[in-house]
């Protein structure tokens, strides 16, 4: 049968033009056989091949799917026709910088569907269809073999299929031509004696010179957009720099350089800065949010601008302009990106606030709106206000204010509340910044409802905040995972997990204990590609409410200094270091779009595998939800979806310990104690002879 030719750029009229061969010509009418029937419709023609379900599609195409560099973008497609003839389709894509391009076959799976896949080797974006004709050729070797196996005579038939061949050669040109002449020839002297190797160039020549006339396109370019890899693999780090100081004094970039080789120690790949900026004084909040602040309270950082400037400005307590490039460059000596908070809102002491007024909602006295969320009031802010008449100039300023910091070396944002913003201004600020950064990775801090998340995700951000925080049980973390790790959800958002931020101390890790920490850090790492901590807080199991029932943190860093004592006996930077090791030592563990959960026979174990697409790294990872007793129960897996053998042994080498486990059939015991580690996550290697032979293993 016919082999699938290789990748290749095309040159031909594009698909979906009308074809200007025999039958397309109308002819004129006889009023002998006139007839009174309806013509066929405009726009009608010969096209037999029908293509839908196309995936990955987002909203009918009208957003971007999301891969990252190297990653493959795998296209699946309903291709069918009438009848019972042979059908070929092929898989189009290029990159936006290039007008043409490359075709890769697309095998045909089962019940009309079919296959295509191509790598995504530049940032940017890629657009890609599929095309699908009946092929005559095909359908004649098809039909063929039927013939020669029912002992009929194909005489007839070999003249049939070398005519075929006769009109794939003038289609082609140069050698090709040549070459089909020839076989056409031999098909009629040779027939089925034709020799295999004959027939194998045949059928890759008339698979490259097949007639596509009436081939058909699929209605719609769908897009991919290509991200960074840390966009799609990363541990992030936040932490606030005015802390990093001795005790009592104000931190800043210098004291931050010193803390460089602490989370670079620990396996982070990103240091996350609450805002930069200055810190307005009018409703500056005191400890606790307290409306009053004291003297030499910091105020919050998110309450931006001063007479000292605003989004492009520095706070003098870290340093300077020129402080902040160097600690940028010094956080890459490290192995750490530095992202940046932005904070599209004001204090009422931000110079746009006198420079811009028009930019801000105002009360019927006149003075600025602050911000609310009734019942919480935040008096030391003022949000902008994006239906002002002059929302053109806003939005050129706060571009600019990305791109400013672009400038400063930042490749990395984490958006604050991006959906109190409207969608059309992130759709336009994203495209305009990756128009021309294509590296820029923007990540969503949007704990709203699903819709909104998805929207914003869609809208072009590159990575989204989740409901995590809030999934604690066994059962809600299968639920929600297996949402975001399927279509349609997994080809937009990427998920962010976050076991806390500096807004979110839940109840979980209230009182759990130290076991709690652990175990959601290893939930974070181990079910995410992209994790993030709120640290110090989060490796020194800082617990305390502000007040009960409250997720804010007593003596909360947003308002206040605090001195962190690193070097507790009770630090987990020891878990995160091996975890994080174990991360980018195994490729499963870099992917969100090969997790699978299994069956425990146990409500408070959650156990999940992920794997590379040759099966070559599977990972099953294993957590004890429970904080405070141990718990056992028998994990099942689908052996042969996991590349593993069901007729001998397997090995289970759990990662964490160094323990090797000899492992028979799909049922397997494991009990997990939290006194002594949260889970056990699992490397399964399919090679052994026995039982006391682990040599095969890699």
């Amino acid at each position: 049968m016919a082999r699938a030719p290789a990748n290749r750029k095309i040159d031909h009229p594009p698909p979906g033009a009308l074809p200007q061969g025999r039958g397309n010509k109308p002819t004129p009418s006889d009023p002998a056989t006139e007839s009174t029937s309806t013509p066929p419709p405009a726009g009608a023609d010969r096209r037999r091949v029908a293509i839908e379900s196309v995936t990955p599609e987002v909203d009918f195409g009208r957003f971007p799917a999301k891969r990252s560099l190297g990653e493959q973008v795998v296209v699946e497609a309903d291709v069918f026709a009438d009848g019972h003839d042979a059908l070929a389709s092929v898989l189009r894509y290029r990159h936006q910088s290039s007008s043409e391009w490359t075709e890769t076959p697309m095998t045909a799976l089962v019940n009309d569907r079919w296959r295509g896949r191509f790598s995504v080797t530049q940032l940017g974006r890629y657009a890609y269809t599929v095309e699908g004709w009946v092929d005559p050729f095909k359908t004649w070797n098809k039909q063929l073999a039927k013939r020669i196996e029912a002992n009929q005579d194909v005489k007839p038939d070999l003249e049939i299929g070398a005519r075929l061949v006769e009109s794939a050669a003038k289609r082609a040109q140069g050698e090709d031509a040549t070459k089909l002449a020839a076989l056409a020839q031999a098909l009629r002297k040779q027939g089925v004696a034709m020799p295999a190797s004959q027939g194998e160039q045949l059928e890759t020549l008339m698979d490259r010179h097949a007639d596509r006339s009436l081939a058909t396109t699929y209605g719609r370019e769908l897009e991919v957009v290509v991200d960074p890899e840390r966009a799609r693999f990363g541990a992030w780090y936040e932490l606030f720099p005015r802390s990093a100081g001795k005790p009592g004094a104000h931190g800043t970039f210098r004291d931050v350089e010193q803390r460089l080789p602490y989370v670079s120690g620990m396996g982070f790949d990103i240091l996350y800065l609450p805002p930069i900026h200055p810190i307005g004084r009018t409703h500056r909040k005191g400890r606790n949010n307290s409306v009053r602040a004291a003297a030499g309270d910091p105020g919050s950082p998110w309450a931006i601008g001063s007479e000292l400037g605003g989004h492009k400005s520095v706070n003098p307590d870290l340093g300077t302009l020129e402080d902040f490039r160097r600690f940028v460059r010094v956080s890459g000596e490290h192995g750490l990106a530095v992202a940046l908070d932005i904070a599209f809102q004001g204090s009422p002491d931000h110079p746009y606030v006198r420079e811009h007024p028009e930019w801000f909602k105002h009360r019927p006295d006149g003075t600025i709106q602050f911000a609310e969320n009734p019942p919480k009031k935040y008096e030391d802010i003022v949000p902008f206000d994006f239906e002002t008449e002059s929302w053109r100039e806003l939005w050129q300023e706060l571009l600019s204010v990305v791109q400013f910091w672009i400038e400063q070396g930042v490749r990395i944002f984490r958006v604050d509340n991006p959906h109190t913003k409207p969608f059309p201004f992130w759709e336009w600020l994203i495209g305009e910044v990756k128009r021309g950064q294509p590296d820029v990775i923007f990540l969503a801090e949007a704990f709203t409802r699903p819709r909104v998340m998805n929207r914003l995700a869609k809208l072009g951000f590159s990575q989204s905040y989740t409901y995590f925080t809030w999934r604690n049980s066994a059962w809600e973390i299968v639920q929600y995972f297996t949402e975001l790790s399927r279509p349609p959800v997994a080809d937009f958002m990427r998920p962010n997990l976050w076991p806390n931020t500096p807004d979110i101390l839940n109840d979980y890790l209230q009182t759990g204990g130290r076991p709690a920490f652990a175990a959601r850090f290893m939930l974070a790492a181990t079910l995410g590609a992209s994790y993030g901590i709120y640290g110090p807080a989060f490796e020194l199991g800082e617990a305390r409410p502000r007040e009960t029932g409250s997720e804010e943190y007593l003596d909360s860093e947003k308002y206040q200094l605090r001195n962190w004592k690193l070097d507790s006996p009770d630090n987990l930077r020891e878990l995160i270091t091996l975890v994080n090791k174990i991360r980018r030592e195994n490729p499963a563990l870099q992917t969100d779009r090969t997790l699978r959960f299994h069956q425990t026979e146990n409500e408070w174990l959650v156990a999940y595998t992920k794997s590379t697409e040759d099966l070559n790294d599977v990972v099953l990872t294993v957590v004890n939800v429970d904080p405070r007793r141990a718990q056992a129960g028998m994990v099942t897996l689908p052996l042969e979806e996991l590349g593993l053998p069901r007729d001998r042994a397997y090995q289970a080498h759990e990662l964490l310990t160094g323990a090797r486990y000899v492992w028979n059939g799909a049922r397997n015991y494991v009990e997990i104690n939290p006194s002594s580690a949260p889970g056990q996550i699992f490397r399964l290697r399919r090679q052994i002879r026995s039982e006391h032979d682990f040599e095969y293993f890699l």
